[in-house]
């Protein structure tokens, strides 16, 4: 029982060494290169908008007031955003349903809100016109025989492509007093990504695009009919960039080239390969969260979360004595372990937990159950020590008799995380998310340290400290 105690209580050591390693402040990560191995983790906090700062928007589809919305387009708007706000790279956005009409969007540490916006609002409809010898400048509104339905009023080709560098204007347009054929519609692109180019010597931000099999035959056939005339590329009705067919293309694989930064080029890829919305949205309300309101929250959390671990660590080592010292050191464990699963995550089920202001209320409420789990132990171990049990047989009851209570506790309190977890995700209650998310990652490793680790670090006690322990009952508490 000894060698078992000790290789149990040295795995602990070598746990702790780890969950405090994973909890450094400058923790670099882990990033392994080596043969077909390749791992890039990233171990930080991730603070929610409340703790950080950042972007809340609230949308509202953009139909007039009595219109009947499908339920399914707003679902699928609300699906096309998410992937958007995903594509921009966000560290856990939160993009959830409110009502018929609304959808909510939250960006935690966004840098550019306006471009965030446009991202995420705009219809993203990508059409390829044909505007045979008419050059169409950047910037121009024009109108399409595209219809929102998806189908063109004519029969002629419908998907299309890309072109060769931009030439210089043949003439000038009245893009009001003419509507343009539509080639290629955005339903027929495989993918398009943002990547740089060398032009003349210089870098240039492109988005590279490839076509659906049915969209690229047809682009090879416009593109091999046409040569010498403008294929103008459209989004949302706006000319992007009005490229010379120079040669057929047929692999269906092209560049937009325009006047675009990195960020722009990211921006429209995003657009381009999550479709465009099903419902044209307007920005409801927007709210912006600094970055100095975040972190008085978290030094005002910080500051509470010591004072409440002060406060039960301290009254687990008056009252409990040596037993509440143990449980101390357990409870440090305790804590060390919540911080890296918030770290580090728990693979697969989520590679990190977003830390908010509701969410360390669970933690801390976690804590407090933490050490509930303790005192129910100790109790116990108590009664038996009163009742004339030896010290060791009284441990053994302590935590036998003790376990019962400190699972269905528990586990009723899982019960109500779920619950709590679940109305949260479906209703776009974040702060109810976040804190249950929490305090169930609490309650469960609660259940480890108060079992596993308080009883090994009692039982180590007893094999060294065992005569010592006996003689003075009053380290017990008794």
């Amino acid at each position: 029982m000894r060698e078992r105690n000790t290789a149990l209580l040295v795995g602990i050591a070598i746990l702790a060494i780890v969950l405090i390693w994973i909890d450094l402040p400058d923790n670099p990560g882990i990033h392994i290169h080596w043969n077909f191995i390749n791992i890039d983790k990233d171990i930080q906090v991730h603070q929610g908008l409340d703790l950080q700062g950042g972007l809340q928007v609230l949308l509202e589809a953009d139909v007039p007031e009595g219109t009947e919305i499908d339920p399914e387009a707003i679902d699928t708007a609300k699906v096309i955003v998410e992937n958007r706000v995903n594509g921009l790279g966000v560290t856990e956005p939160l993009v959830q349903k409110r009502g018929e009409r609304r959808i909510i969007v939250e960006l935690p540490g966004i840098k550019d809100p306006e471009l965030a916006i446009a991202t995420i609002q705009e219809t993203g409809l990508l059409e390829f016109i044909d505007s045979g010898y008419t050059f169409l400048a950047p910037g121009t509104k024009v109108e399409t025989d595209y219809l929102a339905g998806g189908e063109e009023e004519t029969s002629e080709e419908t998907p299309a492509g890309e072109g060769t560098p931009e030439a210089e204007p043949a003439s000038t347009a009245e893009p009001e007093s003419v509507v343009y054929h539509t080639v290629i519609a955005g339903a027929g692109l495989e993918n398009a990504a943002a990547t740089i180019i060398q032009d003349a010597g210089s870098t240039l931000p492109v988005v590279a695009f490839e076509l659906k099999p049915e969209a690229a035959s047809t682009f090879a056939q416009h593109t091999a009919s046409h040569k010498g005339q403008y294929l103008a590329i459209v989004l949302d009705k706006t000319i992007v960039s009005c490229p010379v067919i120079e040669d057929a293309i047929p692999d269906g694989k092209g560049i937009i080239r325009g006047r675009f930064t990195p960020v722009e080029a990211q921006s429209l890829a995003v657009k381009l390969r999550y479709g465009a919305l099903p419902v044209p949205l307007r920005i409801e309300t927007t709210r912006t969260v600094g970055p100095t309101l975040g972190q008085d929250s978290v030094q005002k959390s910080i500051t509470a979360g010591a004072i409440g671990l002060s406060v039960v660590f301290l009254f687990m080592l008056v009252y409990y004595r040596f037993p509440g010292v143990l449980a101390d050191l357990a409870l440090a464990i305790y804590a060390l372990l919540n911080f890296a699963i918030y770290k580090f995550g728990l693979p697969p089920l989520f590679d990190y937990v977003t830390l908010t202001l509701p969410g360390i209320a669970g933690f801390l409420l976690s804590t407090g159950m933490a050490v509930d789990a303790n005192i129910l132990i100790f109790e116990r171990m108590k009664e038996e020590l009163r009742a004339g049990s030896s010290l060791g047989a009284a441990i053994d009851a302590g935590f036998n008799r003790a376990w019962t209570s400190i699972r269905d506790s528990n586990i009723s309190t899982i019960i109500t995380c779920a619950i709590l977890f679940y109305f949260g995700s479906t209703f776009g209650a974040s702060m109810v998310k976040g804190f249950a998310l929490t305090l169930i990652i609490g309650v469960m490793t609660s259940m480890f340290t108060a079992v596993m680790v308080t009883r090994t670090f009692i039982r180590f006690a007893f094999d060294v400290f065992g005569s010592s322990l006996r003689d003075k009952r009053w380290l017990l508490g008794l």
